[in-house]
């Protein structure tokens, strides 16, 4: 069963960046270049193998009139990444505003949460913690959360949240619950 994982944030925050360095760092092929990548209107559609497992990205566009058509992503979803530029904490509060929308949705419940501040490679980026602080996510309930520290980049910390992100899809009730779906949609649905 493949695992689909959207890769949410506002424009800017690097998302496509992340998608062409995740890919590049497991299939050996070379991503899109950083002077090649534009702003995502729609989607991006990204497959690649972690831990033996195949994920299916879904990389959705952040400007404000798109944000609209991600909850028809959601119901399909094993987990969100949450994509956060952590060099420009001016528009930290439109990225919380949009993730706490993404986290009251129904369609979303109990999905893994990865929320990525990215662009450590620049000095003024904030660190996960000071994000982790900024963003104040009190109400997650049993949903099962990480705030890791990136440069989709130069690839840091690319690895250790694919890997985080697998093992809590792996363990996750809503991954039970969308394998229990697609099986009874008959063979072929997943």
């Amino acid at each position: 069963m493949e695992l689909h994982v959207l890769i949410l944030g506002i424009d800017k925050a690097g998302k496509t960046t992340l998608l062409e360095k995740m890919k590049s760092v497991y299939s050996n092929i070379e991503g899109l270049p950083h002077d090649r990548i534009v702003p995502t209107v729609g989607l991006n559609i990204g497959r690649i193998e972690v831990a033996n497992r195949k994920l299916v990205f879904w990389d959705l566009g952040g400007q404000p009139g798109l944000r609209s058509i991600w909850e028809k992503y959601y119901e399909e979803a094993h987990a969100v990444v949450f994509v956060v530029d952590a060099s420009c904490p001016s528009r930290f509060e439109d990225a919380k505003s949009a993730l706490e929308k993404v986290l009251r949705h129904e369609d979303l419940r109990g999905a893994p949460l990865l929320i990525l501040a990215n662009k450590q490679d620049l000095p003024e980026a904030v660190s996960s913690e000071e994000l982790a602080q900024y963003l104040d996510l009190k109400k997650l309930d049993e949903r099962v959360f990480m705030f890791e520290a990136v440069s989709a980049y130069d690839g840091m910390g690319i690895r250790e949240s694919a890997e985080w992100l697998v093992e809590v899809m792996e363990r996750s009730k809503r991954t039970e619950l969308l394998r229990v779906r697609a099986s009874a949609m008959g063979p072929g649905s997943a």
